[in-house]
């Protein structure tokens, strides 16, 4: 038996956030945001929303398309940088609204690549102990909660959302469907995108409040070289791994952080634009749901067949980041 994606879902809230809606909040421009980032709009989760309910319509509807039940997952993994809580973790709140009694869940925090990371971790797993069927893999994010909606540099760039995938043994095929994979990470640099406090190093304080710790905050010229060489390198080297090039890519589709950075990595890597698969325009960065949401798209749009290649790419703080080669 095959270890295959099964099913994929996702969710977005419906409030629409626009460039145009953030000329009146802080000092800026559609054309100014459209420009350098291409996002014309962005989802913004309700005050009564929390990461688990973005989360747990994602999972439905994943679950839905792989014609699986709740009960019948053995492991929940959720990728995220905005838990609903420090503990218990995101994972164990989404297990209860699922009902997904025989499963455990688990937390994994790598920022942007935070679905390719559990992707690895589940996959591991079932290749490791047979006794694990299928594993709903989670990347959501509820951003606006972690975003200084005064800073303009960094509110225009960041949504809500989740992405889901259900990964597991299918008695159709003898094939997997990852292929290859490399992951990385580097804290020397772990300052210039973070969130810095909350944690340990700097517990909630009336100071760290005041002084808008809490929010993320991210160096942005510096950010931008490091994501570029890490998910260039990454994908050159899963493709050397699986014995493919670039030509035999059907989709490039990379953590939509920005068009800038999306274009630059699509050039360095020789993949035609229109092989690269953006909704950036529409969702802005979603951090870990990103690249769920994109496969969501690709499924639900019928825009792969069978035995296309699917590139992956992420990178995120930490700093982490990755690449995957699927076969659809």
């Amino acid at each position: 038996m095959g270890i295959q994606i099964l099913g994929i879902g996702s969710y977005v809230p419906e409030k629409v956030l626009t460039n145009f809606d953030l000329e009146k909040m802080v000092d800026t421009s559609d054309e100014w945001i459209k420009t350098r980032t291409g996002i014309e709009e962005r989802r913004i989760a309700p005050p009564e929303y929390a990461t688990s309910d973005l989360a747990y319509n994602a999972a439905r509807k994943a679950l839905e398309a792989a014609g699986i039940t709740a009960g019948e997952l053995d492991i929940i993994i959720v990728a995220t940088i905005t838990p609903d809580h420090s503990f218990p973790s995101t994972a164990c709140v989404l297990q209860e609204k699922l009902g997904a009694d025989n499963a455990f869940g688990l937390d994994l925090e790598a920022a942007c690549s935070g679905l390719l990371y559990s992707l690895e971790v589940a996959n591991s797993l079932l290749v490791a102990n047979p006794k694990y069927k299928n594993i709903l893999v989670i990347g959501a994010e509820k951003l606006s909660a972690i975003t200084n909606w005064e800073d303009r540099s960094t509110c225009v760039l960041f949504g809500d959302g989740a992405g889901a995938v259900v990964l597991g043994r299918s008695a159709e095929t003898e094939e997997d469907c990852i292929i290859a994979s490399k992951l990385g990470s580097d804290g020397r640099y772990g300052s210039i995108l973070q969130l810095p406090a909350g944690g340990s190093r700097l517990p909630a304080s009336a100071e760290t409040v005041a002084n808008k710790q809490h929010y993320l905050m991210m160096a942005g010229s510096e950010v931008f070289k490091l994501a570029v060489n890490a998910m260039v390198g990454s994908c050159q080297e899963v493709m050397k791994t699986a014995g493919i090039e670039s030509k035999d890519v059907k989709w490039l589709v990379p953590h939509q952080a920005n068009y800038r950075i999306l274009r630059a990595v699509a050039s360095r890597l020789g993949i035609p634009e229109d092989e690269v698969y953006m909704n950036v325009n529409r969702f802005g960065n979603t951090s870990a749901a990103s690249i769920g949401l994109c496969l969501d798209e690709i499924a639900r749009d019928k825009k792969a067949e069978k035995g296309d290649y699917i590139l992956l790419t992420a990178f995120g703080g930490g700093l982490t980041w990755g690449s995957m080669l699927i076969k659809w």
